[in-house]
């Protein structure tokens, strides 16, 4: 063991530019596993040398010879490289290999080495637990039952365990089928219900009549419908069917049925009404959602309670609604902002004050407008000094670090993020600061970022607002006549400045473009010759991304809250989502029904104002900066092909 320990930390301590001849060894080992040939991954593995990525051809190794069962060289491997990345995952695989073989000592004494189990792993591990008869693990899983709606299948056989147990009636089995109908997991909601009693089973065709074809069911439900509990929570599941689509058809369906329903079916059911009426933006969703009374709903259902009365400016409702939030979801600084607004429209502005005090400072969107509550400037904290050569060689030999380096080098950017981000915990802020740095001199804007953005109590937002690519960026946002604080926000938020980025939909590049959006924009500016390829060219990307930007500003009413949801969801929906009456930029943002639009566009305006400060040397304002979003009209856009 004493020599493995050695050899790691020789090559830990080797230049990256003695290993770089190896990494074609590395790379081969690595194809080697993909394809599940041994022999060459043996071949690849003698000449690895003391390679930065040593560590991981060895988890191959063992990975493929998981299936032998070698508990000693995995437990080997896991000690030399204890609490590095390579170990924890390897470990949790093992886990469950050992888990779907329930080899439950293994487990027991493997698990407690794991510094961030993932929820199957965790559900391994309870397995082993009840196998040894710890009934403490049934307290543990009573939380999850209405949260974990779509639970891995480790977990099946502890939820299972909960019902054997009589910890779970009938009520239970029904609230648990209604949060996975509301979260749109029909296949999970037929799931649970089969924990019912044999006498109180819906029958399947019927229950899928429901779910499938809410109104025809209604229609043709027999009239002793309202007999049974199931005929009911059918009629119910129907109703929150039809509300998915049309709101105000469910209204009516339950209004005709409602005589027949017990107090707590009928207010479930004008809760998912308000639900999806809050997310349409329809004016009824606060009185659908007042018929509910005091039920309690789910996280989501809650949050739209609030959003639909920020938008109707209910601010009792607001008020009462926050107030009635689980704890955890009402300490979330949204909702601390939005009862300290409620607060202060009452008139009582100490209570109000004290919210805002909780959040202020925080450089978040919620953060900006709480410090503009209290009438302080939005300012970046005093610059911390710059890293020491110690610090900078501590990073520099940090084991994790040089690996994540090592991936950078080889291209691989997935890996090498993960082994980056792990090397960051436990990290204080002169260790963070130092990796932020040596991410920026390696142009790895985006862990320069992510790094800066953990610091607690030192902070330099030189490096949590980078503006790399100014010879592009700023001449390309004079030129549209669009605010270069604005754009770097969107980029910041868009790519972190990775060209190479590319989205799970097929945006693409600094600004994240689509291909359908970037030709139409050349072919707009007049680009000729232009290709998919340039894309990926950063003057290009810019270029076409500064023009959209202008474009959609233009189409939008120069606001640059629609603009930014526009961005990111298209200019229809960016429209669409305007009130009747106009709305405070911050509701209109908080108000978006697409939670990544809406995250987005609240990380936007506050990155904007930051590097707005950082740009002119004088405070700015969020408030001013979002405005407020006129209403709805029916002006013809300026270009109605507008994508």
């Amino acid at each position: 063991m004493k020599f493995h320990v050695f050899v790691l930390s020789l090559a830990v301590s080797l230049p990256l530019v003695a290993q770089e001849s190896n990494d074609f060894a590395f790379l081969a080992a690595r194809d080697a596993f993909r394809s599940g040939d041994r022999n060459k991954l043996e071949r690849a593995s003698s000449q690895l040398g003391n390679h930065e990525l040593a560590a991981y051809v060895e988890n191959y190794r063992l990975r493929m010879w998981m299936d032998q069962g070698d508990a000693a060289g995995m437990r080997a491997f896991l000690e030399r490289n204890d609490k590095t990345y390579v170990a924890e995952k390897l470990r949790a695989d093992w886990i469950r290999w050992l888990g779907k073989r329930a080899n439950w000592s293994d487990v027991d004494s493997e698990y407690p080495r794991l510094i961030a189990p993932e929820a199957d792993v965790t559900c391994y591990s309870q397995q082993a637990r009840l196998a040894r008869n710890d009934k403490a693990v049934l307290d543990e899983a009573e939380k999850l039952w209405l949260t974990q709606i779509e639970p891995p299948e480790p977990c099946r056989p502890v939820l299972d365990a909960l019902v054997v147990a009589q910890r779970m009636g009938s009520d239970d089995v029904w609230a648990r089928a209604r949060r996975q109908l509301e979260a749109n997991r029909p296949v999970w909601t037929k799931t649970t219900l089969n924990y019912l009693p044999d006498n109180q089973l819906p029958d399947s065709k019927t229950l899928d009549a429901a779910i499938a074809n809410p109104m025809g069911y209604l229609v043709r439900q027999p009239g002793s419908w309202s007999a049974s509990r199931s005929g009911r929570e059918l009629a119910i599941f129907a109703i929150q069917r039809i509300a998915t689509n049309d709101p105000r058809a469910a209204a009516d369906e339950l209004d005709k049925l409602k005589s027949r329903l017990q107090d707590g079916e009928k207010q479930w059911a004008w809760g998912q009404i308000g639900l999806q009426a809050a997310k349409k933006h329809m004016p009824e969703a606060v009185a659908w959602y007042e018929n509910a009374g005091k039920i309690a709903l789910s996280d989501d259902a809650y949050q739209w309670k609030v959003r639909a009365a920020l938008r109707a400016r209910e601010w009792g409702i607001v008020h009462n609604t926050i107030l009635a939030m689980p704890a955890a979801l009402a300490a979330q600084p949204e909702w601390i902002y939005w009862l300290g607004r409620a607060h202060k429209a009452g008139g009582r502005t100490t209570d109000a004050n004290a919210l805002f005090e909780k959040i202020a400072g925080q450089a978040s969107f919620y953060g900006n407008l709480a410090d503009e509550e209290l009438g302080r400037a939005i300012t970046p904290p005093p610059k911390a000094k710059a890293a020491t050569a110690e610090e900078q060689k501590a990073a520099r030999d940090n084991p994790a670090i040089r690996r994540a380096m090592a991936f950078f080098r080889l291209d691989m950017r997935t890996e090498a993020v993960r082994e980056w981000n792990w090397s960051l915990r436990g990290m204080e802020d002169r260790e963070l600061l130092a990796a932020a740095d040596l991410a920026r001199r390696n142009q790895i804007w985006d862990r320069a970022i992510n790094t800066a953005d953990r610091t607690k109590n030192e902070h330099d937002y030189t490096l949590r607002f980078l503006a790399p690519y100014g010879e592009q960026v700023r001449p390309a946002a004079q030129n549209q006549s669009l605010d270069d604080a604005w754009v770097y926000g969107l980029m910041r938020q868009e790519s972190r400045f990775i060209t190479s980025a590319k989205s799970s939909v097929g945006a693409s590049g600094l600004m994240q473009l689509m291909p359908a959006t970037a030709k139409w924009v050349a072919k707009k500016i007049g680009l000729r010759d232009f290709s998919q390829s340039q894309v990926h060219d950063a003057q290009t990307n810019v270029l076409l991304g500064t023009s959209y930007m202008r474009l959609v500003m233009e189409n939008l009413d120069n606001h640059p809250v629609l603009a930014s949801a526009a961005y990111n969801a298209g200019p229809g929906r960016a429209k669409k989502w305007r009130a009747d009456q106009a709305l405070e930029g911050a509701i209109y943002a908080e108000s978006i029904p697409f939670s990544e639009t809406r995250d987005y566009v609240k990380k936007v305006m506050s990155n904007a104002v930051y590097y707005s400060i950082l740009f002119n040397g004088k405070p700015d304002s969020l408030k001013a900066r979002l405005g407020i979003v006129g209403p709805r009209s029916n002006d013809t856009p300026k270009d109605a092909d507008l994508p």
